[in-house]
């Protein structure tokens, strides 16, 4: 089985042409699978049925894994499963009758402007690294970008003049993002004061976010770049780079954007994804109501009078 799961892995880099991200997420699953699978004495691929994977599935429920979680790992065993049939090293595939759960999407929270504006103001500027920090907290929010999308921007995908910078998403899908003036400001004082100073010409490539060796900066690295900041704030949200990211639109869309060019700008191919992703918050939807309904439009005019 563990000889078979790496096949199956090296499938999925080579024929299916996955990024590396899916690539270590479908192995963190088999591996739970295989660990659960030696629990039960039942590593023979000939002997795993529908009653094992429904045990299991309920194995990661008692251990309190969220129904997208499960959704995602129930996901990477059908394609295994599909795999190891399609290759002939079993006649059966006991992952037919399994049903994924439903969907639940658990909106995060949104960092209010005068947060983002306490975060974007706490990084000391008069370090390279702390530019460097003030240009990615301004970039994230200024782009609404996957963090790894924005780690993996280079120089190369700026384009100053025309005030925009290109970015890579799943797939390698290939989006153009208008950059405001404020974080194009912060970039040209990171590139010059910053970079310059932590960049190794044999290892920084063409990388804009780098870590104190110079190397391009990790996700856990810009999750702990972040979590200094949130920490010095004080803010009782759990607030990730993801975070950023959702109040981007939702600010957006408070502002009246429309939804279809946030759709566009957040690289969603479907817009119920974006419709569920820019949730407004109550208290400006009432405000909405309020200012443009026109009996509340009236009520307001008689209070006054």
């Amino acid at each position: 089985m563990h000889d078979l799961t790496e096949e199956f892995l090296d499938f999925l880099r080579v024929e299916r042409n996955l990024t590396g991200n899916t690539i270590e997420a479908y192995q963190r699953d088999l591996e739970h699978y295989l660990t659960y699978l030696s629990q039960v004495n039942s590593l023979n691929l000939q002997e795993i049925t529908p009653q094992i994977l429904t045990s299991f599935i309920l194995h990661l429920q008692d251990l309190g894994l969220a129904e997208p979680s499960i959704a995602r790992v129930i996901s990477a065993l059908r394609s295994f499963h599909r795999y190891v049939l399609n290759e002939k090293y079993t006649d059966k595939n006991p992952t037919e009758l399994i049903r994924l759960p439903r969907k639940k999407y658990e909106l995060p929270d949104v960092i209010d402007i005068h947060e983002i504006e306490l975060l974007l103001q706490l990084p000391d500027t008069k370090t390279p690294l702390g530019l460097r920090d003030r240009c990615l907290l301004e970039f994230l929010y200024a782009t609404g970008a996957r963090i790894s999308e924005a780690l993996n921007v280079t120089q190369s995908d700026f384009f100053r003049d025309g005030g925009f910078v290109r970015l890579f998403g799943k797939r390698r899908k290939e989006r153009i993002v208008p950059v405001g003036e404020e974080a194009f400001c912060w970039l040209d004082n990171y590139l010059r004061a910053g970079r310059i100073m932590i960049s190794n010409p044999l290892i920084s490539a063409d990388y804009i976010f780098l870590n104190n060796r110079g190397a391009k900066l990790t996700r856990m690295g810009a999750w702990k770049v972040l979590r200094k900041y949130v920490d010095k704030s004080r803010i009782k949200k759990h607030i990730s780079p993801h975070t950023f990211r959702h109040s981007f639109a939702t600010h957006l869309l408070e502002g009246g954007a429309d939804l279809r060019a946030v759709q566009e700008m957040l690289g969603h191919a479907d817009i119920a994804t974006t419709q569920i992703y820019t949730h407004l918050e109550p208290a400006y939807l009432r405000e909405v109501l309020q200012t443009f309904h026109p009996l509340e439009q009236a009520a307001r005019k008689r209070n006054r009078t």
